[in-house]
């Protein structure tokens, strides 16, 4: 019989280029904290307001101190709008209204004609100190709350035709197609001015609001 005879294991060993070198633990996290590093460096030199405010007379107001003033100051204020118009979407989303941009581009141009032919939207926006972006959404807010205190306002010819044999010295509009509408538009806007506060001051005491400033 044969024998098997065993075969002694052997051990192979690699050159050393064919290692992977391990990195130690403290290197690389030195190298993520300077890659950190450089990126807020970068963030920091694009966005200086994050820290600073201004620097008067070499001396640094820091926006932490820009916002507690202000939060101070017009917090509650501002608060209080934003809640506000977080009601009055609620409100419009179970009514279903919507605002469009072509909606939003006719109240510009109605708010604007009424200013007179020599006032542009950049003069306009210029005076009042807003954005085209905050001025947009305004006439939204504005829009939105004309709709839901008009579903079931009914204007006839007659309203109309009334309004202006009363009123027409307080109308702009020459043309008998603007003065109309010009007209109407008025007494939608007097129809919400009647019903705005008492609407709004339900809709708020109806509404769970929690403040936490």
């Amino acid at each position: 019989m044969k024998t098997i005879k065993s075969v002694k294991k052997q051990s192979v060993s690699l050159p050393p280029e064919y290692i992977a070198p391990v990195a130690k633990p403290k290197y690389i996290w030195r190298a993520v904290l300077i890659v950190l590093a450089v990126l807020f460096i970068v963030l920091l030199a694009g966005n200086k307001g994050w820290i600073v405010a201004a620097v008067v007379n070499g001396k640094p107001i820091f926006s932490w101190q820009l916002n507690k003033t202000l939060r101070t100051r017009y917090g509650q204020q501002t608060l209080e709008g934003m809640i506000g118009e977080s009601l009055i979407a609620d409100e419009a989303r179970k009514a279903g209204v919507s605002i469009s941009a072509g909606d939003l581009d006719a109240k510009q141009k109605e708010v604007l004609a009424s200013l007179g032919t020599d006032v542009s939207l950049d003069d306009f926006l210029k005076f009042q100190g807003l954005s085209k972006q905050d001025f947009q959404h305004q006439l939204g807010v504005q829009l939105t709350v004309e709709r839901l205190l008009t579903k079931e306002l009914t204007i006839t010819d007659s309203d109309i035709d009334n309004y202006i044999a009363t009123n027409r010295a307080t109308l702009t509009a020459t043309d008998p197609g603007k003065l109309k509408a010009e007209a109407k538009q008025v007494i939608i806007s007097n129809t919400v001015s009647e019903k705005l506060q008492s609407w709004f001051t339900t809709l708020r005491q109806k509404a769970s609001v929690m403040k936490f400033l």
